[in-house]
């Protein structure tokens, strides 16, 4: 009988001190959710000198919504995150590796980044219809779709530079 209470005081004890430590309430999802470093990305192979190819995924109310999102999602992450090695091609660090950069330069980077803004001109190619099977979603309040993009990454390297948002390649230390 003593074996059994201290097994339950054991177990009691051990779920008291895990189960507070991972849940997430209604907030914590919401702002995880909504994080502007919330890329998912999957190479997929080598692109083209100048170009990476990938797998990206975007969220949206409709389809089309979560297609423009996604795009937007890949030239962000170009741009800030990086992308992840894998399928033949290496890692490729972020374009601004200056800590903040989003928020340093954020009147830049809402007109870039703006509905139809200069942001799709280094969107080089797309699977631009509607995703389907796998690549395609359907979530409680809208859709979560991959799309599959080529992204111009020198030419996005070059106008960040020329725009005196990212540092050159040949700047000193």
């Amino acid at each position: 009988m003593r074996r059994l209470l201290i097994g339950l005081s054991v177990t009691f004890l051990a779920l008291a001190m895990v189960l507070p430590a991972s849940a997430q309430n209604r907030r914590e999802r919401k702002i995880l959710w909504n994080s502007q470093y919330n890329y998912e990305i999957e190479p997929v192979g080598v692109g083209q000198d100048g170009t990476k190819v990938f797998k990206v995924w975007g969220y949206g109310k409709k389809v089309n919504d979560a297609v423009m999102n996604a795009k937007q999602a890949a030239v962000a992450a170009c741009i800030f995150k990086g992308l992840p090695g894998g399928a033949g091609s290496a890692p490729t660090p972020p374009i601004c590796s200056q800590p903040n950069a989003e928020q340093i330069h954020a009147d830049y980077f809402e007109k870039f980044f703006e509905v139809g803004g200069k942001y799709l001109q280094f969107i080089a190619l797309t699977n631009d219809g509607e995703p389907a099977g796998a690549d395609r979603i359907k979530m409680r309040k809208g859709y979560k779709v991959a799309i599959y993009v080529q992204v111009m990454y020198d030419a996005l390297r070059k106008q960040l530079e020329n725009d005196g948002i990212a540092r050159r390649l040949d700047a000193g230390f």
